[in-house]
């Protein structure tokens, strides 16, 4: 055998023990089926794991649209494809009904589904590893006690390399942190309550923290610094929140409590569900707990507004564009956004029958999708606007030139601040993702 032949065959072995070595560090063994009977769980562990789930909000992701509930086939968008939700009912066969607590357990705690499959993070385990073992078992007994729903979604298909669901081993070697949650000594009791249900069970950071080129979110100060979540810009819930007007730990418990808040709107597009299945079905105390926490994070906030224009001044200047129809935009905002969102002197609640825009957040971020987004989508569906939910979408009334020109008026308008960049693009390419735009979330 020649030298050459020998170096190659040398490496070829090399490569081989590496791939089972590989095989055998990321290999989870299949945990036997086990029979559940729903009557061995108490009546008040039941009713505990159901304030567990809610706060959770397993439904929101786990629901396909007008599908039964928790029995899966809802489609997430993410960086590296779709991921379709399975049935967590208790169905034998195609749920979890089969699945004894120590499945249910290594699942919620390090990703790994009964027969041994590694889940992809799009499932918040990495959030859900931190829960007590009090609440897990209570989940447990809630969700084994729920109806079984017969229904096998379409699996999950990614395309290479994501595929390889074994590679997750090594992913969570790296990133997954299982360290509880630590109390603050320095901290209120509600402050802490609110972190555990942020952190734990609430997984806020999985939308609203930016991630890393493989998936995972960044710590520091990118904590709860904006991310995204099924093409939507979840805004930061930091200091560096672009609100114009900043967020009070009341107008986040009216928020997150009923849906609506006089001084930033109503919940929409992915916060819809979270609140309507989510925080406003919790405890109370556990709502103002949740608002706590989040305005601890977002102090600092309100240095930003200090510098810029009062509101007094931005309803003046948002009337004198409003009354002002040169541009294209302007005609088109006139035409078919005034009559809701028209602003009125007097303050607030005096704005049409919406609140005035130049509250939105949307319109304040760096990228204009959300904004976008609504305009084309409209909102049929809200968390609990008083003012009322509907708004028309415009993707078959306004061309993309028309999308772009509208989004820009009110950007410039209501904010005062520089037009955004590359807005017709992004206007094609988010009309490029229909019908999945419009699948879940009513938006």
């Amino acid at each position: 055998m020649s030298r050459a032949a020998k170096w190659s065959l040398t490496i070829v072995i090399l490569l081989v023990v590496v791939a089972a070595g590989v095989a055998l560090f990321a290999h989870e063994p299949e945990i036997p089926t086990a029979s559940i009977d729903p009557k061995q769980f108490p009546e008040e562990q039941v009713r505990r794991g159901q304030e567990v789930a809610s706060a959770s909000m397993c439904v929101v992701c786990h629901t396909a649209p007008g599908g039964a509930v928790n029995a899966g086939g809802f489609h997430m968008e993410t960086p590296f494809g779709v991921i379709v939700s399975t049935n967590i009912t208790p169905d034998a066969e195609t749920g979890i009904g089969g699945w004894s607590f120590e499945a249910f357990e290594r699942a919620m705690r390090r990703g790994v589904a009964r027969d041994g499959t590694h889940l992809y993070p799009a499932f918040p385990y990495t959030s859900f590893t931190k829960m007590t073992d009090e609440d897990m078992r209570d989940l447990y007994a809630y969700m084994m006690s729920q109806p079984p729903v017969r229904n096998e979604p379409q699996a999950t298909h990614l395309p290479f390399p994501f595929n390889q669901r074994v590679l997750m081993a090594g992913w969570n070697l790296l990133f997954l942190d299982r360290d509880p949650v630590a109390k603050v000594a320095s901290k209120s009791e509600a402050w802490n309550r609110g972190q555990y249900l942020a952190v734990a069970l609430g997984h806020c950071s999985a939308c609203h923290t930016p991630r890393n080129a493989l998936g995972a979110e960044e710590g520091g100060k990118s904590y709860l610094g904006g991310g995204s979540a099924e093409g939507w810009i979840a805004p930061a819930l930091n200091a560096s929140s672009k609100a114009p007007i900043a967020w009070t730990e009341q107008a986040l418990f009216d928020y997150l409590r009923s849906g609506y808040s006089d001084q930033h709107g109503a919940a929409g597009a992915s916060m819809t569900p979270v609140v309507r299945v989510g925080t406003s079905q919790i405890a109370e105390a556990d709502t103002r707990a949740l608002a706590t926490y989040i305005a601890g994070q977002m102090a600092g906030a309100s240095q930003q507004g200090k510098s810029g224009p009062t509101p007094q001044q931005r309803e003046a200047a948002a009337q004198a564009a409003v009354a002002t129809t040169g541009t294209l935009g302007a005609r088109i905002y006139a035409n078919a956004c005034a009559a809701c969102h028209h602003p009125g002197p007097g303050g607030p609640d005096l704005f049409g029958t919406q609140p005035p825009l130049w509250l939105a957040t949307s319109l304040n971020l760096d990228q204009p999708d959300n904004v976008i987004r609504y305009v084309l989508n409209g909102t049929q569906h809200d968390a609990g606007n008083p003012r009322g939910g509907h708004m028309p979408g415009y993707a078959y009334a306004l061309n993309d030139a028309q999308v772009t020109a509208v989004v820009q008026f009110m950007r410039e308008s209501f904010t005062g601040q520089p037009a955004w960049s590359g807005v017709q693009d992004a206007v094609k390419r988010i009309r490029g993702e229909y019908p999945l735009a419009l699948q879940g979330r009513g938006e």
